[in-house]
């Protein structure tokens, strides 16, 4: 049984080998890594799905920008305005 990536960062880096022996014979103790690999997984899907969704609103914004700019120069040629 392997530990989860999440536990294997910086900020358990004094506590590898405690992590290791509990992670195999404390069932709290791995349910509760488990929880929070999973928790990890989480955050980093929505921060990429929020930098995604930021992108294809700037996209968007950008095109009705540009398409608000070519309605009004089509009314302006075919117009007196």
């Amino acid at each position: 049984m392997s530990i989860p990536l999440a536990l294997q960062n910086e900020k358990f880096a004094n506590c590898q080998e405690s992590i290791k022996i509990l992670y195999l014979v404390d069932d709290n103790f791995r349910c509760m890594c488990d929880d929070y690999n999973i928790t990890k997984e989480n955050v980093e899907f929505f921060k990429q799905k929020t930098e995604e969704d930021f992108q294809c609103r700037m996209e968007y914004e950008t095109l009705s920008i540009e398409l608000e700019e070519e309605i009004l120069r089509y009314i302006a040629e075919r117009t007196d305005q």
